[in-house]
């Protein structure tokens, strides 16, 4: 019989797990059944204590196309109680993807359009080709990139993101790069080894628990007043310092050893 293709492939490497959308068929279009497939070894890689950095990637041309509107289509005759459980699962990836303890790096191969461009913008940093090309092709299609414009306008500042949303003509690679929405374009066959050596020094550099309490941090500053944010910065301060890899980062600095984490 047919071989069964998994939606999505997860694999763990050099303490890396790699997370890549699998229907290019289908322009790795995200339907209910992906999204809960990709929340689930999202979840997995965060909790891992084998795993330091999530690379999420895409197999194909196009990196992903956005929600699949064969089945939003078919979701248009699910009762409301129903669309709130869809759009909460998509809400709940993003938010693990974005405040989760781990750093995350989306390495995009090809066009990242509606869901997939939110997709890449909740992600830390995106390593992206210099001939994709990105969009909110929401408004395009009656719809809206409702979720996505929290975790952008919290990321890029609203300045930045306004134009972004309003409007479902796509970007270049590089001018995503100027809204800061991607960190670095890479040619396509220096992708994959680009990726890898940033990773790898990323996790040496710097202490995991480290960048889950700043992930944290950056996560619940927003939307507090400013003395609200100094309190939990000071908190956070405090449970760092009296932290283990505190403790052994400083002395380690002090008595001039080099530290891989």
């Amino acid at each position: 019989g047919p071989r069964f293709v998994p939606m999505i492939e997860y694999q763990i490497q050099n303490r890396v797990a790699t997370i890549t959308l699998n229907r290019p068929d289908k322009k790795n279009a995200l339907n209910p059944a992906m999204v809960q497939a990709l929340d689930q070894a999202v979840s997995d890689a965060m909790e891992n204590d084998e795993v330091r950095a999530l690379v999420l990637a895409a197999r194909g041309d196009v990196f992903s196309a956005g929600a699949d509107l064969e089945s939003l289509q078919a979701m248009q005759s699910w009762t409301e109680d129903e669309q709130r459980q869809d759009s909460l699962r998509l809400g709940d990836l993003y938010q693990r993807l974005y405040s989760g303890p781990k750093p995350v790096i989306a390495r995009v191969q090809g066009h990242a359009l509606a869901g997939g461009c939110g997709l890449v913008s909740v992600c830390d940093w995106v390593f992206t080709v210099p001939e994709a090309r990105f969009a909110y092709t929401e408004a395009a299609i009656g719809f809206v990139p409702a979720m996505v414009s929290v975790f952008l306008c919290r990321k890029m500042g609203e300045g930045h993101a306004r134009p972004l949303l309003l409007n479902a003509a796509r970007i270049t690679a590089a001018q995503a790069l100027d809204y800061g929405l991607v960190y670095r374009l890479v040619e396509r066959d220096a992708l994959e080894a680009s990726v890898d050596e940033f990773v790898q020094q990323l996790i040496q550099l710097n202490s995991g628990n480290s960048l889950a309490l700043t992930k944290k941090l950056l996560a619940q500053n927003v939307g507090k007043t400013l003395e609200q944010a100094m309190i939990n910065a000071i908190d956070v301060n405090v449970e760092a310092r009296q932290s283990e890899p505190c403790r052994q980062g400083v002395a380690a600095f002090l008595n001039k050893e080099s530290l891989r984490w």
